[in-house]
């Protein structure tokens, strides 16, 4: 098992790379080109410009996060073609830079999404939170200017300017599809891509939709483990896997996290993990709240500990990285990633695999 750390590129995260470097246990960073839009090809110079700057600091660029598939590959239009064959051009630019693993994920339109990036909570530090009754009361493009607004400045992965601009059209595009039209379309995208991927010696690896439940009447097809079950025999591939991530799919009591890696990674098909806790609560009626909490089990509704040790009876091997952060200690960054939290996350989940590692000896 490798220990890696979300980076969102030079320019684009004000968290430095030798920073990253002295977080005992951390072999590389998760990085992404955070200035090419969806849908254009990653090119090779950037890229191996990237994988340079890391590897001066001591670390690895072996999985890259964010290689957002284009709309019109989900909704299924005529020109999809043309990016998907810009996106197996990125597969192959990536897989001759050395990188292994592409997280990627198939939601429409709005990426992960939170009701408030600073929820305060009683220590004082700050999180990302989602309260359903908040959702309900705006419409789409009221919610996508306050979130811009509350972003720190900051373009956050899944809420780039260009796609905002375009929400009344998405909206209106994706208005009456069905579940199974997207499934459909999904399907299409891997039949395309898996084969190139394993060509590049890269595992595809989906990211769970977060919260995994629609959200302003867009669909959500990758929430448990019935859909995860049909999402790997779509291609009958190693490099057809899941970011399986505990965070996105503990959102729901019903989803059980320690059985899915279990599942999954029996099978072989999760190369990527990502591992943080979730505090679940919900109000009266239908109404949600959530928040990400600090990675230790009594922190929130996980027992990380049950999770991390079903990867240690599968013999992990693969790359697993801390997921969203609070704002600890005055940092003021990127939302859902700050720093210092990150570091501790990542020096909790190192603890407990040490743990169970000796265990087995």
């Amino acid at each position: 098992m490798k220990i890696v750390f979300r980076w969102f590129g030079e320019g684009f995260d004000p968290v430095p790379l030798e920073y990253i470097r002295q977080i005992p246990g951390i072999s590389g960073v998760v990085p992404m080109l955070s200035d090419i839009p969806a849908g254009e090809v990653w090119p090779s110079e950037k890229i191996l410009s990237m994988r340079q700057r890391i590897e001066a600091h001591g670390l690895t660029m072996e999985v890259v996060e964010s290689v957002n598939v284009h709309e019109n590959i989900k909704l299924g239009v005529p020109d999809r073609d043309r990016y998907i064959d810009n996106y197996i051009a990125t597969l192959e630019n990536l897989g001759k830079a050395g990188v292994k693993v592409v997280c990627y994920n198939f939601m429409p339109v709005f990426d992960w999404i939170r009701t408030d990036l600073s929820h305060e909570l009683d220590d004082g530090s700050n999180v990302l939170y989602y309260d359903s009754a908040f959702v309900e009361k705006l419409n789409p493009e009221e919610f996508a200017a306050w979130f811009s607004a509350h972003s720190n400045g900051f373009s956050l992965p899944g809420w780039e300017p260009e796609r905002l601009a375009a929400l009344t059209r998405l909206f209106e595009q994706y208005r009456g599809m069905k579940e199974e039209a997207l499934w459909q379309n999904l399907e299409y995208f891997l039949k395309a891509v898996v084969p190139a991927a394993e060509r590049a010696g890269i595992k595809m690896a989906i990211h769970p939709d977060d919260p995994p439940w629609p959200v302003f009447g867009l669909l959500r097809i990758i929430r448990n483990e019935q859909s995860l079950e049909r999402l790997v025999s779509l291609v009958n591939s190693p490099s057809n896997g899941i970011a399986l991530c505990s965070g996105a799919l503990g959102a729901d009591a019903r989803n059980d996290i320690p059985s899915m890696v279990r599942r999954f990674g029996g099978m072989g098909r999760i190369p990527f993990a990502h591992v943080r806790n979730v505090m679940r609560s919900s109000g009266r009626g239908s109404r949600t709240t959530f928040y990400d909490a600090p990675h230790p089990s009594p922190m929130g509704s996980l027992d990380m500990y049950e999770i991390m040790r079903a990867y240690s009876d599968i013999d992990f091997e693969g790359y697993m990285r801390p997921d969203h952060g609070r704002m600890i200690w005055g940092e003021n960054s990127r939302p859902g990633y700050g720093f210092y939290d990150r570091a501790l996350g990542a020096m909790y989940l190192l603890g407990l695999w040490e743990a169970l590692r000796k265990g087995k000896e």
